[in-house]
């Protein structure tokens, strides 16, 4: 795994993830009072930001996260399989185009274990990378290529988890290691015990007796 660049396999070189669309100047914010009231839970957070060419209220609350309009205070209805493609699109650095409409994620699997649920847009590009979208954000929350599947499935040999490929608690896991540190031990006393000075002090005793 040490041979593959980390940057790659996250697949950095194909989406960016890091630039902020900064909200345009002038932009009215609807009240927070009525976003938080509308909420319908106790809200902890709201944060404000850009999702594509829009800027929207981000809401946290116990039960979830909701997006509103920021400037009209709007509750906006989950990401939808466009606008996932859109967001996925205005953040991919290649030429290549999707090569099939959105697919919805729904459950957790090796490839994917972020927020559910999401979109999947698959692109066709040489490293057959796949973008996912939280349907409840609007964001990046993961970026797969084919670099990364190799990665993963020697992380998942490495960690002896060939299922979830993240559980390093396994006991094959386990066993190897209590396998490796008897051996080691073993080995260590056998060393020991048949280090050449000791030999030669042996055979020295035998030929003064």
């Amino acid at each position: 795994m040490s041979f593959l660049p980390i940057d790659k396999v996250r697949g950095e070189h194909l989406v960016d993830r890091e630039t902020a669309i900064t909200i345009p100047a002038g932009v009215s914010f609807a009240d927070p009072a009525k976003i938080t009231a509308s909420a319908g839970a106790p809200v902890k957070s709201i944060n404000w930001h850009m999702m594509g060419d829009r800027a929207v209220a981000e809401v946290t609350t116990g039960s979830g996260i909701k997006l509103f309009d920021a400037q009209t205070g709007a509750l906006i209805p989950p990401v939808s399989a466009d606008q996932a493609t859109a967001i996925a699109n205005g953040a991919w650095k290649s030429s290549s185009r999707p090569k099939s409409k959105a697919s919805r994620v729904t459950t957790e699997s090796p490839e994917y274990r972020a927020a559910l649920p999401a979109w999947r847009i698959a692109y066709a590009d040489p490293d057959a990378t796949s973008i996912f979208v939280a349907a409840d954000t609007g964001k990046i929350t993961a970026v797969r290529t084919g670099t990364w599947r190799v990665y993963d499935f020697f992380w998942s040999l490495h960690i002896m988890d060939w299922k979830n490929h993240e559980n390093f608690n396994t006991w094959w896991l386990l066993a190897f290691a209590v396998g490796g540190l008897v051996l080691g031990i073993a080995g260590t006393i056998l060393l020991v015990i048949r280090w050449p000075f000791r030999r030669r002090r042996k055979a020295k005793r035998l030929a003064a007796s």
